[in-house]
């Protein structure tokens, strides 16, 4: 009996023109094994995938598979920063009038406890037939990093929703530092309206100090100034803090730092605090639509009971999240596969291969392979003794192959 010398795994052209990648999974499972990922927990994406697919997988090659098309994401999103920083930058016609916010959510990492997840949320300004100013076509831009980087790597959502060609930005913050040179490198020429919440957050900190918390003296005098502060005149409300009697304080001390404090924080804001000037003109004065992008994003995923994340993890999990919760998985995903498919073939070619491709192939890894034999004549063969009458001798290569096979089967 003849045998054919053992081959090492490839990929036949055919698989390359229809986009297979050698996986012992298809593109397809591969695609539903990270898109649950993205969804839910890694122990629940084996029952799920089981279910509508009938392909049986373990939660490590859940997480393995997802992690990795995110990392790829992440890996793509960075190279696009690099070539809008060398002026290749595509020009995207943003919206009439669009809302950029920011803001931080909370993640717990292995080891290190808690940390700040920043978000972007760039939206479309639209009025509701009753007149309600609200943001559509809501996208995101999520990252585990400083701001100075945060603020670099923003930048591939904000070409992309084309804000630096849009006739008017509203960029509705709170008044973190870094959320003011987050706008003063991106958008300098923006709006700038300090989230109403945020402000009327502060003036009711200055009531509480003065008439005490929860006293029907702080309730009154608040009812009265915040809706002076969204429908009147904001240095009206400078004056009624200025003015708050610190007599009847329990503290009166404590009472008048805070009051100050409070006054010059919106003192220096005074022009981000023109409520009714902003809903005039037809903008948004509340930065609730990253609030919840913080809920979608970040926590519905990454904040769940019990979950700790290892700090590499992070960022490629957000790269899928704000994929998915933008509405742009169809778009990513053939960017991410094509990347995906790309590195398994350099895989081959390497002398080894990662332990997250792996999670896309087959698991065993192929058999070793026996020297390739030295090719010669057949009259050269015969003079070795490796043909006799025409047919090959126990030394000649091609029983070399039968027996490896053989010693195989054995083990």
């Amino acid at each position: 009996m003849w045998s054919a010398r053992p081959v090492a795994p490839g990929i036949f052209p055919l698989d390359r023109e229809l986009g297979l990648s050698g996986s012992a999974f298809s593109p397809y499972v591969v695609e539903a094994m990270a898109r649950l990922g993205t969804e839910m927990p890694f122990e629940r994406v084996p029952e799920i995938l089981s279910f509508f697919t009938q392909v049986g997988i373990g939660e490590e090659t859940a997480r393995a598979v997802t992690e990795r098309a995110g990392a790829v994401l992440q890996e793509i999103e960075e190279a696009e920063v690099v070539e809008f920083e060398r002026g290749q930058r595509p020009e995207v016609v943003g919206a009439e009038v669009q809302q950029v916010s920011a803001d931080g959510a909370m993640v717990h990492l292995v080891d290190e406890g808690w940390a700040e997840v920043k978000t972007l949320a760039i939206g479309k300004v639209e009025h509701t037939l009753g007149g309600d100013v609200h943001a559509r076509e809501v996208s995101y831009f999520s990252r585990l990093d400083t701001a100075e980087a945060f603020r670099r790597l923003a930048e591939v959502e904000l070409c992309r929703r084309g804000t630096f060609t849009a006739q008017t930005v509203c960029a509705v913050v709170d008044g973190a530092e870094w959320l003011q040179k987050f706008v003063d490198w991106h958008v300098p020429k923006a709006v700038r309206i300090l989230d109403f919440p945020h402000a009327a957050e502060h003036v009711n900190k200055a009531a509480q100090a003065v008439f005490g918390p929860g006293t029907v003296e702080a309730s009154e005098w608040l009812g009265k100034w915040l809706h002076e502060l969204r429908h009147g005149a904001p240095d009206q409300v400078l004056v009624a803090l200025r003015d708050l009697p610190m007599g009847g304080s329990m503290d009166p001390a404590a009472a008048a730092q805070t009051r100050d404090e409070v006054v010059a924080y919106l003192e220096k804001r005074r022009d981000q605090i023109a409520y009714a000037t902003f809903v005039a003109a037809g903008y948004p004065i509340g930065s609730g639509m990253v609030e919840s992008a913080n809920k979608l994003v970040v926590e519905a995923r990454l904040k769940g009971s019990g979950m700790h994340w290892a700090r590499p993890s992070v960022n490629p999990m957000l790269a899928l999240r704000t994929a998915a919760c933008s509405g742009r998985w169809e778009q990513a995903w053939p960017r991410i596969w094509q990347q995906l498919c790309s590195q398994k073939r350099k895989c081959r070619r390497a002398p080894a291969v990662s332990p997250l491709m792996d999670a896309v192939s087959p698991s065993s890894s192929p058999p070793s392979q026996p020297p390739r034999p030295e090719r010669l004549s057949a009259i050269q063969l015969e003079k070795k003794g490796l043909i006799q009458n025409g047919r090959p001798t126990q030394d000649h290569p091609w029983k070399s192959g039968l027996r490896h096979r053989d010693h195989q089967k054995a083990h």
